[in-house]
């Protein structure tokens, strides 16, 4: 009965929207938005202004919470609501701030960029106007807060705080490991290629400083806001200091360990196959672009249908256009191709005044710009940025008599993220895009390309500077020695058009070909090849793919690392029973990391246990928060074991293998204590779950936090299965968007997203993708109109 009155409400809520009509004057002509039942907004315009003027108006009136927050982190202003303790995030906001010239930067994206950006942003302000007029259509997180949304400007959208940046971090990480363990231990545990890197330390950058928190300014506005108790207002604060204290330490261990190998949490999947492949005989293309998981989602997904514009797909809210998906000729989708495309620089300064640096002979002037910043409870405070001619100064020591500033490819006219679709959108053929993709900076990507004609390409992506006197893996003199020579032109990073084998996968490893000339403008560090080893074994089997066959290889479980090393355990046996117990079950196992499987908890926790072991063979305790040893090089120790596990390495590597997994079971009996060892299945609660916690959750009242947050549900799935799920039991990062195209018809699409296109905790469209997700399932991404209008959930019309 309960079911039945909600649906008749669901149903007059969704009758009364489909009259709805809204007038706004800054609009050309009428506009008609149609949402679908999965909160898909399809938006037909008449003008070109009009068409980005609503996506930005609708995106905001879906996330208006996540756009305020982007604001805020983009402008450096997150002091003014949350305090003291967020000026560093505040000041490095404004420190690494685009300063070039804005003009260049929008015409850059697309010849008319500056329209378009400045229609979206208008359309967001538009939606911002709404809610000063009525202020109940914020949604209930500025109420919590006791805040008001600010407008936007064009400097907002061009932001680069949250673009994927590399590879700074790892320098400094890099020089202390190198300090303690010494560069050829380093090499041999991290699985540098396809050419070996130079690691020396310049003995003229002081060993003292590498101990220090160079990147403090840095670090702070790249990571996630988090919020406490006092931040929100009345009786919805989390009353339990203990429970906040316990939810928030929680939250950090998640993050810390994603970030302990973000090649494992950060990247995605792509494919695309020839028609000759394909049981519809068209090509073929897929996408999951794997990201942290979060409420709202930070892919939004939308429809643009105006003159020279029908695109469909995902990117994020804040952006215009569709940075994954399809219009009437093409699809395309990315992945991470590595680039580095960061220094950490380090200079000498001058004994009398710390603001020149040295550069050759010669000491220069840093430049200082003042800004004040703006803090809830307290006078404002007024910082100094200095930048050297390399770029933003983050650290300084005068009594080393030394500073520090990042030399970032990504703060060039060009380096907003995502922003380079806009030209991919109206791509017509392989070569429009190719061409599309030389304006495409920021992330470095593997771009992939299918169109109804038959032809598939990959092209690499990406700002890359081109180093001959260093590796850009440690930090270096900034006196002249180890400057960049300029940037490799897109379109000469390597790029592959009708592979011979008919398909093209990429998942953040080395794709690199052998011949390729450009190596001083190739990284160093890649993904582990599981995933893509997975998806090349799968589309090169021979057979004609479909549509469902595309599912199914974007949530495959098969674990590539289990396939290899469960294998060692036989013959093996094992004087600790319960070891044994477990040696036997693995043994049984057919390597799929699904849900409710007990094998696959058994195994999750052996390989936790054996790269806990290893790490404690092969690194000094001070060392293992510096250096994550590769799965692949994990693999590579075990199945070719040398010196390292003794006089006799095989015994040795032997005795180490049924030890372990000795240890993971008595791991297991501690985490899942009371549960018999049949209950001891993959994805409960204890043991690989998603729970999407709200950026409010752990600030607020436990029935509150039930409203904000989604989950637990089961998940299988690890870092090295193509179905990405974090190597964490609570899955943080993943592909929370995925797409597959059949070219031959464009309402032959398939898509999902999580947890909801809305942000709004009170809107229905705020959960109802999660179980979907969850449980690995796909909603239609209908494109006709025809189609879209058999599955409306409401329709808007727009007018001037």
């Amino acid at each position: 009965m309960k079911h039945s009155i909600f649906f008749l409400l669901l149903l007059a809520l969704t009758n009364i929207q489909a009259q709805e009509q809204l007038k706004l004057p800054q609009l050309e002509r009428t506009v008609e938005i149609i949402t679908d039942q999965w909160g898909v907004p399809h938006i037909y315009a008449q003008t070109e202004h009009d068409l980005f003027f609503t996506q930005g108006f609708y995106a905001a009136r879906d996330r208006m919470f996540q756009f305020e927050i982007w604001r805020r982190q983009a402008t450096g202003t997150v002091a003014e609501i949350l305090g003291e303790r967020e000026l560093d995030r505040d000041r490095g906001a404004r420190l690494f701030r685009f300063r070039g010239d804005m003009e260049q930067e929008m015409a850059h994206y697309h010849p008319r960029g500056k329209q378009i950006i400045t229609a979206f942003v208008a359309g967001v302000n538009a939606w911002i106007a709404q809610t000063e007029a009525k202020p109940d259509l914020l949604p209930l997180e500025f109420k919590l807060l006791g805040i008001k949304p600010g407008l936007w400007t064009p400097e907002i959208v061009i932001s680069r705080h949250q673009g994927l940046l590399e590879n700074v971090t790892d320098e400094l990480k890099n020089a202390r490991a190198i300090a303690l363990i010494g560069a050829d231990k380093l090499k041999e545990l991290q699985w540098f290629h396809p050419k070996e890197p130079d690691l020396r330390l310049d003995p003229k950058i002081p060993a003292a400083l590498f101990q220090q928190d160079v990147l403090k300014l840095y670090n702070a506005f790249r990571e996630p806001l988090k919020f406490q108790p006092e931040d929100l207002i009345g009786a919805v604060r989390n009353p339990n200091p203990k429970d906040y204290s316990n939810l928030a330490a929680l939250e950090m261990q998640e993050y810390l360990e994603a970030q302990a190998d973000r090649s494992s949490t950060v990247g995605s999947n792509n494919w695309i196959v020839s028609g000759q492949l394909t049981q519809s005989g068209f090509p073929m293309l897929a996408n999951d672009p794997h990201r942290a998981i979060s409420t709202p989602s930070l892919r939004y997904m939308t429809h643009l249908v105006g003159p020279g514009w029908n695109v469909i797909g995902g990117g994020e809210p804040v952006i215009p256009g569709v940075s994954i998906g399809h219009n009437e000729y093409g699809a395309w989708g990315l992945t991470i191709f590595a680039t580095d495309a960061e220094d950490l620089y380090v200079y000498e300064t001058h004994p009398s005044n710390p603001n020149l640096y040295k550069v050759g002979t010669e000491w220069r002037n840093m430049r200082i710009i003042k800004d004040t910043i703006r803090v809830k409870g307290q006078a404002p405070v007024i910082v100094e940025l200095k930048y050297t001619h390399h770029g933003p100064v983050v650290h300084e020591d005068r009594n080393l008599k030394t500073a520090c500033a990042v030399r970032c490819a990504w703060l060039e006219v060009g380096g907003a993220p995502y922003l380079a679709s806009l030209r991919m959108g109206q791509a017509k053929n392989w070569q429009e895009f190719r061409l599309a993709c030389r304006y495409s900076h920021i992330p470095a990507e593997n771009m992939i390309w299918a169109d109804r004609t038959g032809n598939i390409g990959w092209q690499a992506v990406g700002i890359t500077p081109i180093r001959r006197k260093h590796s850009g893996l440690v930090p270096v003199p900034g006196d002249g020695r180890y400057e960049w020579e300029g940037y490799l032109p897109i379109l000469e990073r390597p790029s592959v058009l009708n592979p011979k084998q008919g398909f093209w996968a990429t998942a953040n490893e080395n794709v690199t070909p052998n011949d390729y000339q450009h190596w001083a403008a190739v990284g160093y560090k890649w993904a582990d090849p599981f995933r893509g080893d997975r998806c090349a074994e799968v589309l090169g089997a021979g057979r004609r793919h479909t549509l469902q066959d595309f599912m199914n290889l974007q949530t495959d479980y098969l674990s590539i690392p289990a396939r290899n090393l469960v294998p060692l355990l036989r013959n093996l046996p094992c004087a600790d029973t319960s070891a044994e117990w477990a040696r036997q079950q693995l043994l049984q196992w057919d390597f799929q990391l699904k849900k409710n499987s007990v094998a696959a908890t058994l195994y999750d926790a052996w390989e936790r246990e054996l790269r806990s072991q290893l790490e404690k063979i092969l690194l000094p305790e001070k060392a293992r928060t510096l250096v994550t040893i590769q799965s692949y090089r994990i693999l590579e120790f075990l199945m070719l074991p040398d010196g390292k596990f003794g006089a006799n390495p095989v015994q040795g590597r032997n005795a180490l293998l049924t030890q372990a997994l000795g240890v993971a079971m008595s791991n297991l009996e501690t985490r899942l204590s009371g549960q018999t060892r049949s209950q001891w299945q993959y994805g409960q609660a204890q043991y690989k779950h998603v729970l999407i916690r709200h950026p409010l959750s752990s600030a607020a009242a436990p029935e509150l936090r039930k409203k904000l947050d989604h989950g637990p549900l089961p998940r299988g799935g690890s870092s090295q299965t193509v179905g990405a799920t974090s190597g964490t039991y609570n899955q943080t990062h993943g592909a929370s968007f995925r797409l597959v195209v059949d070219t031959g018809n464009w309402d032959y699409c398939l898509a999902t997203n999580t947890p909801g296109q809305s942000g709004n905790p009170d809107h229905p469209h705020y959960r109802n993708l999660f179980e979907m997700w969850a449980n690995d399932q796909y909603f239609p991404l209908f494109y006709s109109k025809g189609k879209i209008e058999s599955v409306q959930f409401n329709k808007l019309k727009l007018v001037p």
